[in-house]
C-alpha cells in the first residue's frame, strides 16, 4: 500500500459486513487499481479448506501480480449458533474446535498461501481482522473462552508471520487489527454500551491504520484508531 500512490488490494470475507464495507471502500478509492475480492459464500474459496485457498492463491500467483494490500476479514463469534460461554461450564468442545478451526487455524492457512502473493520489493501490508478480547493483558473480566483463546492463537500466528516477512522484504508490514465492535444485529447485543460503528465507519478506520503503519511497526496489534494493543 504505497502511500500517495496506486495499489493493488485483495480482501478474504467481502461476502460478510466488515469484509464487504472493506472491499467497497477501496473499490471507491481513485488509488486503488484492482481490487480483488474473496469469500466462502461467493467464490467457493473456504478458509478452513486448505486446498481451495492455495488454488485461489496459486491462480494470482500464475496471473504474475502482487499486492500491496491484503485483509483477511474473516472470523467466527458465534459456532453452531452458541454464542460465547459465560463461565467454563458452558464449555463445549466441539463448539471451541471450531472457533479455533476458523479463527487461528483458517487465519494461519491464509497466511500461508497469501502471504507469498504480498509485493516483495516496495511497502506493502498484510492485515488480519483479530479482536481485543484476544489480548491476554486486557483480560480484566474473564469469559468467551473459545473466542479469547483462537484469537490470541491467531496473533501469535500473526507474530510470526510478521517475522518471516521480513526476511523476504523488510518493508512488509503484517498487522492485526480490533475494528471495534461494528453495529449489526448479532453484534449489538454484545456492544454492552462500547463504542460501535457502522460497516462504512469501520472499514474507513482500518484502512486509515493500515496506512499510517510504518514497517517496523510490523507484528503488532492496533485498534481501530491505530493505538497499540497489549498481547
Amino acid at each position: 500500500m504505497k502511500p500517495g500512490g496506486t495499489y493493488h488490494a485483495l480482501v478474504y470475507g467481502a461476502s460478510g459486513g466488515i469484509g464487504g464495507a472493506l472491499a467497497d471502500a477501496l473499490s471507491a478509492d481513485k488509488r486503488c487499481e484492482k481490487i480483488v475480492t474473496l469469500s466462502r459464500s461467493g467464490d467457493g474459496v473456504d478458509i478452513t479448506d486448505e486446498t481451495s485457498l492455495a488454488a485461489a492463491a496459486n491462480r494470482f500467483a500464475n496471473e504474475g501480480g502482487a499486492f500491496d494490500l491484503i485483509i483477511n476479514a474473516a472470523g467466527a463469534l458465534e459456532v453452531y449458533g452458541a454464542g460465547p460461554e459465560k463461565a467454563f461450564r458452558d464449555i463445549d468442545p466441539a463448539t471451541m474446535l471450531r472457533a479455533f478451526e476458523i479463527n487461528a487455524v483458517g487465519g494461519a492457512l491464509f497466511l500461508k498461501h497469501f502471504l507469498p502473493l504480498l509485493a516483495p520489493d516496495r511497502r506493502a501490508v498484510f492485515a488480519t481482522l483479530s479482536a481485543r478480547v484476544g489480548s491476554i493483558g486486557d483480560n480484566a473480566l474473564g469469559g468467551w473462552m473459545s473466542y479469547r483463546a483462537s484469537k490470541a492463537a491467531l496473533n501469535q500466528i500473526v507474530r510470526c508471520a510478521a517475522i518471516e516477512a521480513k526476511r523476504r522484504n523488510d518493508r512488509s508490514i503484517v498487522i492485526a487489527l480490533h475494528p471495534g465492535t461494528i453495529e449489526t444485529p448479532l453484534t449489538r447485543k454484545y456492544a454492552r454500551g462500547n463504542y460501535t460503528a457502522s460497516r462504512e465507519e469501520a472499514a474507513r478506520n482500518l484502512l486509515a491504520v493500515c496506512a499510517g503503519r510504518a514497517p517496523e511497526e510490523s507484528g503488532g496489534f492496533f485498534d481501530y484508531a491505530g493505538r497499540s494493543i497489549d498481547w
